[in-house]
């Protein structure tokens, strides 16, 4: 299976949509679906934040990624997090996400981007496999921390 990265437009808003409350329900994020519209909607109206690409296979559209851009003194310069990534059950260990991987960190040194982050739930052993082979290191130095405002 190959995988390919399209562009995520309103034009795809529907499928996109269910996409990630698919992959919500997998992760247990709980939002309203007003919430949940919001933050992909605005990636898609102000490519400044990041962007969305859907994931497609034989023409099928399997899953997504999100970067949402940022700015790193560490890092010198401008970075990104992988904010979401999710192929459907399906189409998983099938290579997608490693080629996924792969053509994203393409597209974010076309970017200009310096660095790539993520975060993985602890107990998603083989999701930290696949990054892990992607060269990302988890930084054991550093705990991610966040608030809401």
């Amino acid at each position: 299976m190959i995988a390919e990265l399209k562009v995520a437009s309103l034009e795809n808003w529907e499928i996109l949509l269910q996409l990630v409350h698919e992959f919500h329900q997998l992760e247990g994020i709980n939002l309203l679906e007003e919430q949940r519209s919001t933050g992909p909607k605005m990636l898609l109206e102000n490519s400044d934040l990041g962007g969305i690409w859907l994931i497609c296979c034989d023409s099928q559209i399997v899953g997504y990624i999100t970067l949402c851009t940022g700015y790193s003194i560490e890092f010198s310069g401008k970075d990104a997090f992988i904010d979401e990534f999710c192929i459907r059950p399906d189409f998983q260990r099938k290579g997608l996400g490693k080629q996924t991987l792969e053509l994203i960190k393409i597209l974010a040194k076309e970017w200009g981007l310096h660095s790539l982050h993520l975060e993985v739930e602890r107990s998603n052993i083989n999701a930290q496999k696949l990054y892990t082979d992607a060269n990302f290191e988890v930084r054991e130095k550093y705990v991610l921390m966040s608030t809401k405002l």
